[in-house]
C-alpha cells in the first residue's frame, strides 16, 4: 500500500512538473517574440524612411544631429547608428566592427539564449511524460501484484494517470516547435532587413566619415 501510494505520489507530481516546464517554455517564447518585435522596424518601407533621414544627416556631417534622432529608439539599426556615430572617432572599421560585436552580444545572444531553453522545454517535457508513464504503469503492476482480485477502476487509474502524463508531454512540445518555427521565420526576417539597413548606413557612415575627417580607411 505504501509503495503504491509512492507510484501515486510521484505521477501526480509529475503534472506539476510538466505545467512548470510549459510555463518557462512560454515565456521565453514570448520574451524572443517581443524582442524581435521592439527591434524591427514594421515594414521595409519604414525602415527606408528612417534611412532616408539618416543618409541626409550624415551627408551634411550632422553628427549629433543623427545621435538625438536615434536617442531612446531601441530599434537595432537606430541603436547601431547611434552607437556608430558616438564612437566615430575609433574609424569606421573599428567602428563597424564594435557595434556588430554589440548587436550580436546584446541582441541575437540573448534570442538564442532564450531559445535554447525552449529547445530544451522541447526535449524535456515528452521525457518527463514519460517519467510519469513509468511510475504509473509501475503502480499498475503493483496493484495486480498485491491484489488478489483487481477492480478494474484501480487498474484503470494507473493507466490513465500513466497514459495522461505522456499525453500531456506531447501536448507541450508539438506546439512549442511550431511557435519556435514561427519565431525562427521573423528572426530570419529581422536579420534580413537589419542587414539591409546596416549596409546602407555603413556605405553612408564611410562616406561621411572619408568627406568630414578623411579617415574611412581606419
Amino acid at each position: 500500500m505504501l509503495l503504491a501510494s509512492l507510484f501515486d505520489m510521484i505521477s501526480n507530481a509529475t503534472y506539476g512538473a510538466l505545467a512548470a516546464v510549459a510555463l518557462w517554455g512560454l515565456y521565453c517564447i514570448v520574451i524572443v517574440w517581443t524582442r524581435v518585435n521592439k527591434k524591427r522596424f514594421k515594414s521595409e518601407e519604414d525602415q527606408d524612411v528612417f534611412m532616408d533621414d539618416i543618409d541626409q544627416m550624415l551627408d551634411s556631417g550632422d553628427y549629433e544631429g543623427t545621435s538625438e534622432y536615434c536617442e531612446g529608439d531601441g530599434r537595432a539599426i537606430p541603436q547601431i547608428v547611434e552607437m556608430a556615430i558616438r564612437h566615430r572617432e575609433m574609424g569606421y572599421k573599428k567602428a563597424r566592427q564594435f557595434v556588430m560585436d554589440r548587436f550580436q552580444r546584446d541582441v541575437m545572444s540573448d534570442i538564442e539564449y532564450r531559445l535554447s531553453w525552449v529547445s530544451t522545454v522541447i526535449k524535456s517535457a515528452p521525457m518527463i511524460g514519460l517519467f510519469g508513464t513509468v511510475f504509473g504503469m509501475m503502480g499498475a503492476f503493483e496493484t495486480l501484484a498485491t491484489s488478489e482480485s483487481v477492480e478494474p477502476k484501480f487498474l484503470a487509474k494507473d493507466i490513465n494517470i500513466a497514459l495522461r502524463t505522456t499525453a500531456c508531454g506531447l501536448a507541450i512540445a508539438i506546439p512549442l516547435m511550431i511557435l519556435v518555427a514561427n519565431v525562427n521565420i521573423r528572426i530570419a526576417k529581422m536579420e534580413d532587413l537589419v542587414g539591409a539597413g546596416l549596409a546602407r548606413f555603413m556605405a553612408s557612415y564611410r562616406a561621411s566619415l572619408a568627406k568630414f575627417s578623411g579617415d574611412s580607411r581606419k
